[in-house]
Formats: C-alpha cells, sequence, structure tokens
C-alpha cells in the first residue's frame, strides 16, 4: 500500500495570509505564486496511491488559519482514502480542548503542529500539554521540526533535537518529524534511530536532488530507511513527482563509485506499512 503521510488542503487568500505567500513567493520565486489548493485536484492527485492525510495547518504567528472543520469535511467525502489530521494552535488557553473536538466530535485521526510556525518551543509547557494529550488519546502527531521561509519564524526552535525531551516524557507517543527535519537531516536520522516511536516523512526535498540522495545514504548509513515514511507535501509538489524522483535517485551517481540506495529498499519506502507504524491503519 501507498500511503502518503503528508498533504495540505487550504482556500487562499481565506486561510493563508498575505505574508506567507509573500515569503514564500521571495524564498522559492515562480514556484509558489500559487499555493492555492483545489479539492478536485488535491483529489485527483491522490490516485496515484491507496490512501492520503490530509493536514490541518494552525498558526496565527505565521497568518495561516485552517479550520479543522474544513478538512473533517474533505476527508468525510472519501473516507475509504483520505485520512484527516487536525491542527491547533498551542497559544490558545483551549488548545486541548480544540483536540479533543477535533478527534472526538470530527473524528481526525491525527495531530499537525509545527513549534517554528505557532512561535511556541517543543519544550514549551503549552506544547507539551498537546503531546500529553495527543498520548492519552492515541493519536500520532506529525511535527514540521526544521526550518522555513517564513521571516518572522525562529530557527532557535526549529532543531529536531529539541523533540528528544518529549521523547522520554512520552514514551507511547507516535511522532513524524516532517521533511526529515531539513536542514537538520542527520540530527532526525540518529532521533528517529534512538526513539522507536519515531519516524520522519522524505516529503518536500526531492528538489534538492545532491541532499535528497545524501539524506538516504544517511539514513541507508544509521540503519533507519525503515522508519522513513513517503509524503509528498502536495500542492508544493505531488505524490507523483516524488515517487519518479526516488526512483531516481541514483542516477547522478552512475558510473561513479558513490553508494547507490538499494532498489528494493526504495520501493520498500513507497510503500511502507505507514499506517499500521501510526496506529491508525
Amino acid at each position: 500500500m501507498i500511503v502518503d503521510v503528508h498533504t495540505h488542503v487550504w482556500e487562499c487568500p481565506c486561510h493563508i495570509g498575505e505574508q506567507f505567500i509573500h515569503d514564500a513567493r521571495v524564498t522559492a520565486g515562480a514556484a509558489y505564486m500559487d499555493i492555492s489548493v483545489d479539492l478536485d485536484r488535491h483529489w485527483e492527485a491522490m490516485q496515484v496511491v491507496d490512501r492520503a492525510v490530509v493536514l490541518g495547518f494552525r498558526a496565527r504567528h505565521v497568518g495561516v488559519l485552517v479550520p479543522n472543520e474544513y478538512v473533517a469535511e474533505y476527508v468525510s467525502r472519501h473516507p475509504d482514502r483520505l485520512i484527516g489530521f487536525c491542527s491547533v494552535d498551542p497559544q490558545d488557553p483551549d488548545a486541548v480542548e480544540q483536540l479533543d473536538d477535533a478527534v472526538e466530535r470530527l473524528k481526525l485521526r491525527g495531530l499537525k503542529m509545527g513549534p517554528i510556525y505557532q512561535n511556541v518551543a517543543p519544550g514549551d509547557s503549552r506544547f507539551r500539554r498537546l503531546m500529553r494529550r495527543a498520548e492519552e488519546l492515541g493519536i500520532p502527531v506529525l511535527i514540521h521540526q526544521g526550518t522555513t521561509f517564513c521571516a518572522n519564524a525562529s530557527l532557535e526552535i526549529a532543531n529536531p533535537v529539541q523533540l528528544q525531551p518529549l521523547a522520554h516524557e512520552f514514551p507511547k507517543l507516535r511522532v513524524v518529524i516532517a521533511h526529515l527535519g531539513h536542514p537538520w537531516i542527520n540530527e532526525t536520522l540518529v532521533l528517529i534511530r534512538k526513539n522507536r516511536n519515531f519516524y520522519s516523512d522524505i516529503s518536500a526535498l526531492y528538489y534538492r536532488p545532491w541532499q535528497f540522495y545524501n539524506a538516504l545514504v544517511s539514513a541507508m548509513e544509521y540503519g533507519v530507511l525503515d522508519r522513513l515514511l513517503f509524503g509528498s507535501d502536495y500542492p508544493f509538489t505531488t505524490p507523483a513527482s516524488t515517487i519518479e524522483a526516488l526512483h531516481k535517485v541514483n542516477d547522478m551517481v552512475e558510473g561513479t563509485r558513490l553508494p547507490r540506495i538499494p532498489d528494493q529498499a526504495i520501493e520498500a519506502l513507497i510503500r511502507r506499512d505507514t499506517l499500521d507504524l501510526l496506529g491508525i491503519g
């Protein structure tokens, strides 16, 4: 089964602030001229996978507020294929209550967090209370713990190593670190090697092909290729193009003595039993 563990839906400018879009365009240029998501196009893009996780995203600090109801309504149209994750802003006093509502009433099955976007460090009590509740609810958490293009975001709270205390405090919590914690890829790899409930997705990395190749080689050398999950980061890229890039990852080292990622390992990554690993199979 192919599972895309990292896709977004939102409306622009309704859910995404002008500053977020501006910063994306300044950093990445024309590739981010239009990041609005047409739900029909999202559904069409997901036809190459068997299941897809659709993420909520709530971070007032960077002007992103995607309603959990919006995510829930969309995934309810395709319940056999789409799985919704809610998002709550830890700065909200009623964040735990929002999480309970999203899981119990809206039937969303995981939680998306982003300390660098929400301007709350992983060690902050406001963040940890949500991790505690997620562990109690038995839901997985996907955390963007890495860099961003947002100008007002603090890199000081973005290193994946800051998640290490959470692994000790919440040993039953299943955590996915988005984008291999880019650019702190090796830090992410040693973190998921050390903590057996931690995983990472490879979304939004392949368009830096040399870094992408080296990340997979490092994962192979650390023995954690089996802890990497397939994801695209739609709409920034698609599952189809991500699969294609994985199949081509060794192309640049043809004719050299540089190590190759075994074809069977690549295929295993694409077809990982992600839902079982995250307890939402």
